[in-house]
């Protein structure tokens, strides 16, 4: 409670008891009764409530965020050129009175569900795309009162600002922004540019009235039935051919580690053919050397004893006479 309520509260009751008083005074005289001291208290109760009445009405206090346009009768223009600011001021009293505006930020919203909205039932945007889409946005708008420009606030719109200026410009700026993109763009990439273009258009239109913006809220964009109907079909065939890829990638992958395995096997095979082929060669090679030693250890006389042996494994000496030839002719190892 400030002083001027105060002193407003306090002149009602000096005001009710000046009338008490004088009811009293009446019906006492009415009976013939004295009404000597009541006398003195009605005038006193008389000045009082003048004095706190004038008092209550020349003095305004003002909240923090609180700005008045004091009306005046004594002013040119029938009101002061400069606005009153938070605080306790002194107007004159029955002659000037004081239109309070809020400089706090208020957000003025429109949306399709009445209870967020402040218009009640659905108070949505509609709109058009630039290919002929229709579209609703739910959005809020953030704003305040320029203190700086609240006399020409006045003079122009008085109260009535906010229906009559921030309503129509942010819808108009909205409508105006949707046109010019198509609703692909808003669908995938353009959202965010789109909202900088409402903001500085409602910006700019706000600034040209006194009404400073703070900021813009797109809260929803909602599509028609049908447009909503055809982008869920597109998504489902996009869905379905991104299935159709991943099976015919993972087929690929299957192939091509087939591909591999079987690759593998047969460098396997040709590796184990070149070793077997490098073993017989080495092999070969080592019986080559073998036959070329033994050849070259034969001798006539050791041809004839392995002759023998092989006709008469048993034998362990043989006697031939002196000078005589052997009973079986040897083969002879000269000749080729």
């Amino acid at each position: 409670m400030n002083i001027s309520t105060l002193l407003q509260g306090l002149a009602t009751f000096a005001w009710i008891g000046f009338f008490g008083v004088l009811v009293l005074i009446f019906t006492r005289a009415s009976r013939n009764q004295p009404a000597k001291g009541l006398s003195t208290v009605v005038v006193v109760l008389l000045v009082v409530a003048l004095l706190l009445t004038t008092v209550g009405a020349g003095l305004v206090f003002l909240q923090a965020n609180e700005y008045g346009v004091v009306i005046s009768a004594f002013a040119p223009n029938g009101y002061r050129e400069v606005a009153l600011t938070p605080g306790l001021h002194w107007i004159i009293p029955f002659v000037e009175s004081v239109q309070k505006y809020s400089i706090a930020r208020q957000t003025y919203t429109m949306s399709s569900t009445s209870s967020e909205g402040s218009v009640q039932g659905d108070d949505s945007i509609q709109a058009r795309t630039k290919d002929g889409q229709q579209i609703f946005i739910d959005a809020s708008v953030i704003y305040a009162a320029d203190p700086t420009q609240l006399i020409q606030l006045h003079t122009v719109w008085q109260n009535r600002y906010e229906e009559n200026v921030v309503r129509p410009v942010a819808r108009a700026a909205i409508r105006n922004a949707v046109s010019q993109f198509g609703v692909e763009e808003l669908v995938s990439t353009k959202r965010a540019e789109l909202e900088q273009a409402i903001r500085e258009e409602i910006e700019t239109k706000l600034k040209a009235n006194n009404i400073i913006m703070s900021d813009f809220l797109m809260r929803n964009i909602r599509f028609s039935d049908e447009y909503a109907a055809a982008v869920e079909q597109k998504q489902v065939a996009e869905q379905q051919a991104q299935q159709a890829k991943f099976v015919v990638e993972s087929k690929k992958q299957e192939a091509e580690q087939a591909r591999q395995i079987a690759q593998g096997q047969a460098d396997a095979a040709v590796i184990a053919a070149q070793g077997a082929a490098e073993a017989r060669l080495i092999q070969a090679k080592a019986e080559a050397e073998a036959n070329q030693l033994l050849s070259q250890s034969l001798t006539p006389a050791l041809v004839q004893y392995q002759y023998i042996l092989k006709l008469a494994p048993g034998v362990q000496t043989i006697f031939i006479p002196s000078g005589n030839q052997f009973i079986l002719p040897l083969p002879d190892t000269t000749t080729p």
